[in-house]
């Protein structure tokens, strides 16, 4: 049995591997991304200098990947990923070039003084975070995600998540996926949405279950005088966008599932299976506010789904009850204590306004910097 002290000494190097070995993964990433940054720059500056380089137009960055055949990891694509990386973030250039400086190759590798590009601003008063941060917290291959962002305020709430939360580029995914912005400037409790997403945490039903949903593909004006019936039908019409506006792992089961007591017959309006979580969710539709009444029926749904159509391998079904309105302190009282899960989500027909998710990003970026100088 070997002693303690050479246990510890064991312990000491094990704890060494790890974090160098974690150190140089860092120092690739970064410095992959200050490569291909200054890739996109050298083709962003050939492209607009020169009548006769402009010839070039599209066929530019096929004929640049054919001559550098011999460079591995240089394809088209990957060229094209570069130009983008670079018009996305000009303002990299002063860290670039003081990457270059400590390692000796700012004499060797040609800069330019100021980018060629502005950066796009997500507004003016709200300034980026500093690009020293972004090249020594995310890979490129957080930047690739980020790209398929069009809106600079929108890219720059992901930003700051991201390297707030330290997110893997799964998580940046899983959140961009779930539409993460949107629902978060939406929701009243926007504490609660991000802190959800702060980790990789085995999915739950409280993870699926979102609030609120937006529905505005439905093209249904606020307030307007229609039915639950006509709300159903434009689910339906547009199901394969309400199904990736629920979130991955709902399939479509049922339309108006009918259920028969003593010859009296009840209908739920939606039935849906998810498939990662293993149980149904039925889904009630509701124009109005949120009534108690609207909880006892969605309980009786469940106890019976529960008892007649659950099958070997299934988890207890939820219920979700979509509404227009509803009273959080209604909602508690008529939920608590009830066997089954049962959540009550409010559907919204409008994106939440510029202004309010600026401000959310605001507040965030703040938090960011008052975190980082303590």
């Amino acid at each position: 049995m070997a002693d303690t002290s050479l246990l510890t000494l064991a312990q000491q190097i094990e704890q060494l591997h790890t974090q160098t070995q974690r150190a140089a993964a860092q120092q690739i990433n970064s410095w992959l991304s200050v490569r291909n940054w200054l890739i996109g720059y050298y083709i962003a500056e050939y492209e607009q200098h020169g009548s006769d380089r402009a010839a070039y137009g599209e066929q530019l960055l096929p004929q640049l990947a054919r001559e550098l055949r011999g460079v591995k990891g240089l394809a088209e694509r990957r060229l094209y990923q570069c130009r983008e990386f670079y018009r996305a973030y000009p303002e990299i250039l002063q860290t670039v070039s003081a990457e270059l400086q400590r390692a000796g190759l700012r004499q060797t590798l040609r800069l330019p003084t100021r980018p060629a590009t502005e950066p796009a601003v997500a507004s003016p008063d709200l300034p980026g975070i500093a690009p020293a941060l972004l090249l020594s917290r995310l890979s490129f291959s957080h930047f690739l995600e980020l790209l398929v962002l069009e809106r600079p305020l929108q890219r720059r709430f992901y930003e700051v998540q991201a390297v707030k939360n330290s997110w893997s580029v799964r998580e940046l995914k899983r959140a961009i996926d779930s539409a993460l912005y949107e629902r978060t400037g939406l929701s009243t409790d926007k504490a609660a949405v991000l802190a959800r997403h702060a980790g990789a945490q085995p999915l739950v039903i409280a993870d699926v279950v979102r609030n609120p949903y937006v529905l505005e593909f439905l093209e249904l004006e606020e307030r307007a005088s229609y039915s639950e019936s006509d709300l159903e039908t434009a689910i339906i019409a547009h199901l394969q966008t309400f199904l990736v506006e629920l979130g991955r792992g709902f399939c479509f089961e049922a339309r108006q599932k009918r259920i028969t007591f003593d010859n009296e017959h009840y209908f739920i309006d939606l039935v849906f299976y998810h498939r990662i979580l293993k149980c149904h969710v039925l889904v009630d539709l509701k124009i109005g506010a949120f009534s108690h009444a609207d909880a006892g029926q969605m309980n009786v749904y469940l106890n019976y789904y529960r008892e007649h159509e659950m099958t070997d391998g299934d988890n207890p079904p939820v219920g979700l009850i979509l509404c227009a309105h509803k009273s959080d302190t209604l909602v508690r009282y008529a939920t608590t204590g009830l066997a089954e899960q049962l959540f009550v989500s409010k559907y919204q027909v409008n994106l939440p306004s510029e202004a309010e998710l600026q401000a959310l990003v605001r507040e965030e970026q703040e938090r960011l910097e008052n975190e980082g100088s303590q």
